[in-house]
């Protein structure tokens, strides 16, 4: 825990008493736990160990006793016993996976609001293989894709992506009901489904709740056809069960419970609230066919995954920095969390109050006393058919901001993590997916992070809103963009209307914000300021395409000149419907706009 920090203007700052002393309790916990030896250690093959120990690799390899490694030890997560313990080893390549020719382009998208006329009301993964394969036509060689982490289970459905119930598990709105096997046995009874989940698309606004409603309805009358009980379907889910293990039987067990007794396990009779107790195991063997249609809903979505992104360029998941406290990667792994805190940001000139996003934070001590067990699950799990992941604050790696539960976002203290360790995770798992990784690193920047991020062969962001030097000065180790999902669109600088968004929502319209975007576009592209948004993005888009960037992003709100941005920071659901407007057009006319062909040329240079 850092006592001072500086902040985005440079100010030492100091922490108050009140606020580490919250801090210190929410670690008790893990302090408390005496451990004589130290749980994990980065090693080099060759490299020499503090003892004799003996050492077992990843793949249940026993070498016996040594003192020095072997020189041909493989990468992997090891175990040395100690007299004093265990100790986790992690033999880890010393950069993540980056091409040395990488240089191409990609559409980010919000998958929600992408959706096409045959989606139920939101953007799916059939949408999203059609949009893949579009994307490969075009020449892109990736697509970003927002975070398809399943929300709490329950009627309400939460619309941020970026507070999931789970980072391992997805979310049943992504299905294509119309694409699960078995569907054709019961077409009759889908049909007045279909037409309910056509109609939900006449609205912009996007109505989870309803489509939920509609989706359920429709998988378990596919579930109770049997389609599920035998052939190629059947051995293909038998195969994900036994490949996803007590991980998938636990997160369905956790979305019967939810339907029982209500979401969030904080609320649940207490001998539930243990994921490990016997009244949980009952649980699921009383409802045991419940639990496997759930399974069998995370292997529907599995398969539709793996063909979206067999279909086009790699997929860049999007990691989130953290789970709803309330949710079921909480509820697995609540000791190993400080549930009295929030994740968030300190002040910065974008944020004046700073940010507390609701996120309860890793015990660093305690996680590393897990052997990094539950980052290494994430990891495999949103890695399983990416090429690429973007790490949402990535500045959390070294240093995390801590907010106690209900204290204004500034009071707040920088709580910092074992970063070469979480590093060497990163580059192994990188490594083992053959997937390239990159950093939001914007906001309160420690001096060094970009440097090592860079030594790391982690790509840092770039968006043209922010920076005052042109593109053609942007290094290679870049995924330079236009702007994010919590910024202004270009249309909605250049048409005012996202300044009438914010006043509309309450908040204090950024005037000095458009007005630097404007400035710094204009200066980028070299247009006069009689340029329309539509100039404007072709040229910004056509100026990155020309830098040195390895990764070129374009978002499809700008490739659709949509005037409203996906979500505005510091606000509600009663403020303002973010996560949940989908794009003005369909998928398909999207893909036949003359506009988005020209954007595209531009982007192929």
């Amino acid at each position: 825990m850092d006592l001072a920090y500086t902040d985005a203007l440079g100010v030492r700052r100091q922490v108050s008493r009140p606020v580490r002393a919250a801090v210190l309790a929410s670690m008790a916990s893990a302090d408390q736990a005496h451990v004589a030896l130290d749980p994990v250690r980065v090693v080099r093959p060759g490299g020499h160990l503090p003892a004799v120990g003996e050492l077992t690799l990843e793949d249940g390899t026993r070498l016996g006793a040594v003192r020095q490694l072997p020189r041909d030890l493989p990468l992997g997560y090891h175990r040395l016993l100690l007299e004093a313990g265990e100790q986790v080893l992690i033999a880890a390549p010393r950069r993540c996976y980056l091409p040395d020719d990488l240089r191409t382009w990609a559409w980010a998208t919000q998958l929600y609001a992408t959706r096409s006329r045959r989606s139920w009301g939101i953007g799916d993964l059939a949408d999203l293989r059609s949009l893949a394969s579009w994307a490969d036509a075009l020449g892109a060689g990736a697509l970003v894709v927002n975070p398809l982490g399943a929300p709490n289970p329950g009627p309400t459905v939460e619309g941020s992506p970026y507070y999931p119930s789970t980072r391992r598990f997805a979310d049943p709105l992504l299905l294509a009901i119309d694409e699960v096997p078995g569907a054709d046995r019961v077409a009759e009874s889908l049909r007045p489904l279909a037409a309910a989940g056509h109609d939900l698309n006449r609205s912009r606004l996007i109505d989870r709740d309803r489509a939920l409603q509609i989706k359920m309805s429709a998988l378990e009358a596919i579930w109770s056809s049997g389609a599920a009980e035998s052939g190629a379907p059947a051995r293909r889910l038998a195969a994900f069960r036994a490949e996803q293990g007590e991980a998938l039987r636990q997160w369905s067990t956790f979305v019967v419970l939810s339907e029982r007794f209500g979401t969030g396990w904080h609320s649940w009779p207490e001998p539930y609230r243990d994921p490990a107790s016997p009244a949980v195991a009952r649980a699921a063997a009383e409802r045991a066919d419940r639990v496997a249609f759930h399974e069998w809903v995370q292997w529907l979505i599995d398969e539709q995954l793996a063909a979206a992104a067999a279909a086009g360029p790699f997929l860049i998941a999007d990691l989130p920095v953290g789970f709803d406290r309330d949710g079921f990667d909480a509820w697995t792994w609540q000791g190993s969390l400080a549930l009295g805190m929030s994740v968030g940001a300190p002040p910065d000139p974008f944020t004046t109050q700073g940010q507390e996003w609701g996120l309860p934070p890793f015990i660093p001590r305690r996680l590393r006393q897990e052997g990094y067990r539950p980052i290494i699950e994430t990891l495999h799990a949103v890695l399983r058919h990416a090429g690429g992941l973007r790490i949402d604050h990535v500045l959390g790696l070294f240093r995390l901001w801590w907010v106690p539960r209900g204290a204004p976002a500034a009071s707040g203290v920088y709580v910092r993590s074992a970063t070469d360790e979480l590093l060497a995770i990163l580059a192994l798992e990188s490594q083992r997916a053959s997937a390239v990784v990159i950093g939001e690193d914007l906001g309160v920047v420690e001096a060094g992070v970009r440097q090592t991020l860079r030594a790391r062969n982690i790509l840092s962001t770039r968006l043209m809103y922010f920076e005052r030097r042109k593109p053609s000065t942007y290094p290679r180790g870049v995924m330079a963009a236009l702007t994010t999902h919590d910024l202004p669109t270009v249309a909605g600088v250049w048409s005012g209307a996202d300044l009438a968004d914010q006043a509309s929502a309450g908040v204090t319209p950024n005037l000095r914000g458009d007005a630097a975007i404007r400035a710094r576009m204009l200066h980028a592209t070299g247009l006069g300021r009689d340029a329309t948004a539509s100039d404007v993005i072709v040229a910004a888009c056509g100026a990155l395409a020309r830098s040195e960037a390895a990764l070129v992003v374009t978002s499809l709100e700008d490739a659709g000149r949509v005037e409203e941005r996906p979500n505005l920071p510091g606000t509600t659901a009663r403020q303002r419907p973010n996560w949940s407007l989908a794009l003005p057009a369909p998928l398909e006319e999207l893909q036949r706009d003359p506009f988005v062909q020209r954007l595209a040329q531009a982007l192929r240079r």
